[in-house]
């Protein structure tokens, strides 16, 4: 393929990749719209809703400005002044970083990679930006910056991992039909050249810590999210009482659904805050964590449900979690035969502390992505602290670590 052809299948993927999120937002709520209200209110209230829903999905703020009359109505402390919603539906920001990665490594197979990344960004740039500068009303307005630079962000991070990833399956040379050697694409080789540059023993720390780390991280998630799910069918009860006591009708269900679906990343990652220790809070002054749960007025959320009033039954058995990830993930990677590590007491210090650090910087910034503000009052505070996530981590993965991986050294002997 030529240039231009791979530059324009890239911006084709990435228009596509932008409508499908906002397509989740506009089509229940098209629907909602035509049923409720039999096609004649302006369906631009829509459009502008679901553009506002797709940008606080990626991180986008919004201001909200209640009049008198539904200041009255909702009774919510603090809705009189403006006030903002920060707090994103990580739903939107996964799935447009998911098909980031397939654009990513769509575009690392062909010989104009750098072309089709920078044409898909560019598309999905100018999308971000149409969506952002035709959304908002008097009652909500979004960040215009933050709606133009941040989803397009999210998906710049998901090609990346997706060139990331092609990088870690193409070898330094490879083998064609003839079975002569072929270079490894210029810039793996480049990176791979400085990469060798640095001594043996610090590069193999570090790429340790790296894995171990992020497999640490990833063991917390599956944790959480199966933990998330087993409370989702465990309350099952709960959450359709709640629904009934909304009354927003088949399709409002429907729409309601939709976005809980778009906050489910947002309680898992909370559920792997609970299990990290410090936990998180639904308001000011509350608090859910293995130590007590201490609650307020709920948002009407049916998902809210699986929270229970008195805590979690599991209490700090949960805290186990983050410290059999940190075990497992240096203990197997220390039994890999081909992972040479750095022999030596400090060695193996520093290396278990580098992959708490990794999997505490990893933790924390999903924790600080995953909160923020939910609406007036106390629903300002909302989400996980960030800072005490990532340093707790820190210290139960690398105490973990330690022994895992002299457990593991003497596995591999």
């Amino acid at each position: 393929m030529t240039r231009t052809t791979v530059a324009l299948l890239a911006a084709l993927e990435a228009v596509i990749v932008a409508a499908i999120g906002l397509a989740i937002a506009l089509v229940p709520l098209t629907i909602l719209w035509a049923v409720q209200y039999q096609l004649g209110a302006d369906w631009i209230v829509v459009w502008r809703a679901a553009a506002d829903v797709w940008l606080v999905g990626h991180g986008t703020n919004l201001t909200v400005t209640l009049d008198a009359q539904t200041v009255a109505t909702l009774g919510l402390p603090g809705a009189a002044t403006p006030f903002q919603v920060t707090i994103a539906l990580l739903g939107f920001a996964v799935l447009t970083a998911g098909l980031g990665v397939r654009t990513g490594s769509r575009a690392a197979e062909t010989p104009f990679r750098f072309a089709g990344a920078l044409s898909a960004l560019a598309a999905f740039a100018a999308v971000a930006t149409l969506v952002t500068l035709t959304a908002g009303s008097d009652v909500v307005r979004p960040s215009v910056w933050q709606g133009i630079v941040l989803p397009p962000f999210v998906y710049a991070v998901g090609i990346a991992a997706g060139f990331g990833f092609a990088a870690l399956r193409s070898a330094r040379a490879t083998t064609d039909e003839d079975g002569e050697a072929v270079a490894a694409p210029p810039l793996v080789a480049v990176v791979r050249d400085r990469l060798a540059a640095i001594p043996e023993s610090v590069r193999s720390g570090v790429l340790a810590a790296m894995r171990a780390g992020s497999a640490a991280t990833a063991i917390v998630i599956g944790a959480a999210a199966l933990i998330v799910a087993l409370l989702i069918f465990g309350n099952y009860g709960t959450i359709i009482t709640m629904y009934e006591q909304l009354q927003a009708g088949a399709l409002g269900g429907v729409a309601l659904t939709l976005g809980q679906l778009a906050f489910l990343p947002n309680l898992v990652i909370w559920m792997a805050s609970w299990l990290v220790g410090p936990g998180f809070a639904i308001g000011t002054g509350s608090s859910v964590s293995p130590i007590g749960t201490e609650l307020g007025p709920l948002p009407a959320l049916p998902l809210f449900g699986v929270i229970p009033p008195g805590g979690f039954a599991f209490g700090l058995v949960g805290v186990l979690v983050p410290l059999i990830a940190g075990f497992l993930a240096a203990a197997l990677l220390r039994s890999r035969p081909w992972m040479r590590l750095p022999e030596g007491p400090l060695p193996l210090f520093l290396t278990a502390l580098a992959i708490g650090i990794v999997t505490g910087i990893e933790l924390g910034l999903l924790a600080w992505w995953s909160s923020g503000a939910l609406g007036p009052g106390r629903l300002h505070d909302v989400g996980p602290n960030p800072w005490l996530v990532g340093a707790i981590v820190t210290v139960e993965v690398a105490v973990a670590a330690v022994i895992g991986l002299m457990a593991g050294g003497r596995a591999r002997r």
